[in-house]
């Protein structure tokens, strides 16, 4: 394991939590929107799909084979097709043939405990970069 693992792992973790952030982002600014760009329905709601990132290594003098975490990776986006809510606003120029309206699954509640959930992550994973780079430097002091 190399000393600067600690230090990918977050990194991959900080990718991830923008990621999250710029998704949360996009479904937060389409709350109202009724018609995408193609014309058919409302928009869906996004969420990003990930997991974990596995390294596999031979080791050179057994030969025995390891599996490590490297992070996590994006695996993609999943749009959420349940929940559309449908609203009686027949005035409304999207109404269907009975009157109702079907607006996007983004409930903003929701929206917003993921988005401080995804702050808190990135936060809780700087600091683990910055404890790492410390602990770095504090090994190179070692030898003065």
């Amino acid at each position: 394991m190399s000393i600067f693992d600690g230090m990918k792992i977050n990194a991959s973790g900080l990718t991830l939590e923008r990621f999250k952030l710029d998704t949360i982002s996009t479904n937060i600014a389409n709350v109202n929107t009724t018609r995408v760009e193609n014309g058919e329905g409302p928009y869906i709601k996004q969420q990003v799909e990930f997991e974990e990132s596995l390294r596999t290594q031979t080791s050179g003098f057994t030969g025995d084979t390891t599996t490590s975490s490297a992070g996590v990776r994006i695996t993609g986006v999943e749009a959420d097709e349940e929940n559309v809510k449908m609203v009686y606003e027949p005035e409304h120029p999207d109404a269907d043939e009975n009157g109702y309206v079907a607006y996007p699954n983004v409930d903003m509640a929701d929206e917003m405990v993921e988005m401080m959930t995804a702050i808190r992550t990135y936060d809780a994973n700087v600091t683990a970069i910055n404890n790492n780079k410390d602990m770095l430097k504090r090994a190179l002091e070692i030898g003065k």
